[in-house]
Order: C-alpha cells, then sequence, then structure tokens
C-alpha cells in the first residue's frame, strides 16, 4: 500500500464523507481548546508577540474542523493583542495534508474563514492562506519559520504498513487480522511499535528545525491506557473490521491487508519526545471517551469515512456498502456486551533553545 497516495479521508460533502462524519473529533477538539488556547498564550510570551505570525495545521483534512481549530488559535493571539495594546499580527496559515486530500473542498471554504476572523477579529486582508500537501513525516517548511503547530487525529497514522508483517517466505504472521490482536505473535506489535518510533522521531526532528524558539506545538492522537499493545480500547474497532471481512472477502485478501495505524502508549510518546530531545513537553492530558451503545451508527460513519479510500485501492468499490452494513451489525451486538473507551492525547511541546 502507498500510504502517502491512498490514505486520505472521504472528499467531498456528501452522506459518506469525512465533512459530514466528523462530529467525533469536533468533540474532542472541543475538549481540549482551553489547552490550545493555553498555549497559543504562552508561545506569544515566548516570542516576544512577533509582528508576523506562521502557524501550520499539519493533517488538516477537509471540512469544517479545519478551519474551527485557526479561528481558535488566531481569536487567541487577537485578544491577547489588543490586550498587550499592539498592532494585530499578519498571519500565514499553512494547512498540510497528503496528496490525495481534499483540498478544493478547504479552498473553497476559505471565503467564510476569511469573512468569520474579519468579522469577529478585524483581521480580514492580513491572513495568508496556503496549502502543503506532502507527508509530514519530513519537510515541509523553512527553517526557523514557524511559531505555532497544530495536528489532531493524525499522528496515529504510520508512513506506511510496518516492515516485518511478512516473513521472508512471505507468509504474513498476523493471519487473518488487519492490526495488533490478542492473537498476533509478538513480532506484529514489534512491527508497529518499530514503525512508530522511526516516524515519531522523524515527526520531530523535522519540526524542530522549522520551528522558531519558544514556539509551540500542540498535538492530539489516539492512543491506549496501558503498556500492553494489545490493549481492548485500542484494538476493538480493528477487530471488529477484520470479523466483517471474513463474511466478505477470501481468507487470503485480508491477510494481505493491514492498517497503517498505531496506538502508542503515553509512555511511548513521551520516551521520545525526550530521546528526541528538541521539545519540552509542556502540558499532557488523556481523554478517556466512553463509546455509547446508541452512538453506534456515528461511529460506523466516522469509520468508512477514514477507511473507505484504503479500502477502495485494495478491494475494490463494490465491497463498502456490504463490509460497512456487516461491521454495523456486528458493533452493535459487541458494544451491547462490552464497554471499551477512545482513548486519547493531547500534548503540549515548547521548541526548546
Amino acid at each position: 500500500m502507498d500510504v502517502e497516495k491512498t490514505l486520505h479521508m472521504k472528499e467531498g460533502v456528501g452522506v459518506t464523507s469525512y465533512a459530514q462524519n466528523s462530529s467525533l473529533q469536533k468533540n474532542g477538539l472541543d475538549r481540549v481548546k482551553p489547552i490550545t488556547e493555553e498555549a497559543a498564550i504562552n508561545m506569544l510570551c515566548s516570542t516576544n508577540y512577533p509582528r508576523s505570525l506562521v502557524i501550520a495545521d499539519l493533517g488538516c483534512a477537509s471540512g469544517p474542523n479545519t478551519f474551527s481549530v485557526l479561528i481558535t488559535i488566531i481569536k487567541t493571539i487577537c485578544g491577547r493583542y489588543r490586550e498587550a495594546s499592539l498592532l494585530l499580527p499578519e498571519f500565514q496559515v499553512y494547512l498540510n495534508d497528503l496528496l490525495g486530500n481534499d483540498f478544493n473542498s478547504v479552498f473553497r471554504a476559505l471565503p467564510s474563514f476569511h469573512e468569520s476572523i474579519g468579522e469577529k477579529e478585524g483581521v480580514f486582508g492580513s491572513c495568508f492562506v496556503a496549502g502543503v500537501p506532502g507527508s509530514f513525516y519530513g519537510r515541509l517548511f523553512p527553517s526557523n519559520s514557524l511559531h505555532f503547530v497544530h495536528s489532531s487525529y493524525s499522528l496515529h497514522w504510520l508512513s506506511r504498513v510496518p516492515l516485518g508483517l511478512y516473513g521472508e517466505d512471505g507468509v504474513p504472521p498476523n493471519k487473518g487480522k488487519i492490526y495488533i490482536s490478542e492473537a498476533s505473535p509478538p513480532c506484529v506489535p514489534k512491527a508497529y511499535f518499530s514503525q512508530f518510533k522511526k516516524d515519531f522521531s522523524l515527526f520531530l526532528k523535522s519540526r524542530s528545525e522549522e520551528m522558531i524558539d519558544g514556539g509551540r506545538m500542540v498535538l492530539m492522537l489516539l492512543g491506549r491506557r496501558t503498556d500492553n499493545p494489545c490493549d481492548k480500547d485500542a484494538t476493538f474497532l480493528w477487530e471488529i473490521f477484520a470479523k466483517a471481512f471474513a463474511y466478505l472477502v477470501s481468507k487470503e485478501k485480508v491477510d494481505s491487508y493491514d492498517v497503517p495505524f498505531y496506538a502508542p502508549s503515553l509512555k511511548e510518546v513521551e520516551e521520545e519526545v525526550m530521546r528526541e530531545g528538541s521539545f519540552q513537553i509542556e502540558h499532557v492530558e488523556v481523554l478517556n471517551t466512553h463509546r455509547k451503545h446508541n452512538h453506534c451508527r456515528k461511529i460506523v460513519m466516522a469509520v468508512r469515512s477514514i477507511n473507505e479510500p484504503m479500502l477502495k485501492q485494495h478491494f475494490g468499490e463494490k465491497i463498502n456498502d456490504n463490509l460497512f452494513e456487516k461491521y454495523g451489525e456486528i458493533l452493535e451486538k459487541e458494544m451491547a456486551q462490552v464497554e471499551t473507551k477512545e482513548i486519547s492525547f493531547s500534548i503540549v511541546l515548547r521548541k526548546s533553545h
């Protein structure tokens, strides 16, 4: 699987699009809004209220969440400039995602975004927006140029399907599964963790070169509560996926599909930040969200809007409706019997001198 080409949220504004099915992510962003605001304020104190501010949203996707976060950041910054009786700064905003992202929808929403910040903050004409396609597991911006970086619900996606999921003989050890499970041999979680460490380290190194000293980075990603990579909360939805696949496609086809995803523990994230050494951890918050049985339909639609482009590339278009109908049936039965949580981390990093 070529992740850079196939990993993107479902485009457009249709019934199964990400734009119409990202309310669960919006709830998470709303919960960490005070953290984002505080990080923006602390950034200003560390950088002495610059005349020109550069903000990057990495993994921006498309739909209403993209600009709601930016409005929060810009509103907070403008409020502090007014309190300090300073002229409002110019803003350069970079919107980044992979090549297949629906940037057309993003750009079509720009007039309403400019109108919103123009009316609310008086910065219309002083906010310049650019799209930056490409993987954030590598350099994207000039050195020492970014003041504030935001990324939500993106860093649990890996740059590639991990190496080590197939033996030298080409036989997959994770038979019948598409992600880590209790039935997986030890080489499977090891391969996923190894790829996460490599990717996250490269992400941090790249941002350290791009950010100015004292800049802030607010990251939000899915994770797990325990050190066990087979933690039920982290693997539950993927286990249901594998069961749904078993009804519809051949075993060989399932065995050849592995998701480029990893839900790290908080310890794994923190250790990699400290090992890389360019950032100080300023704030950490763990968010636990119960998966409610009456939200089953919403979960199915959200999962579909995220995974459908990858599934279409691997299995073809015909499988999707049947797959998610079966997925919904199994998920509803399982959620009636088992209580699980969605675990996510909100982390604020300060670029060290």
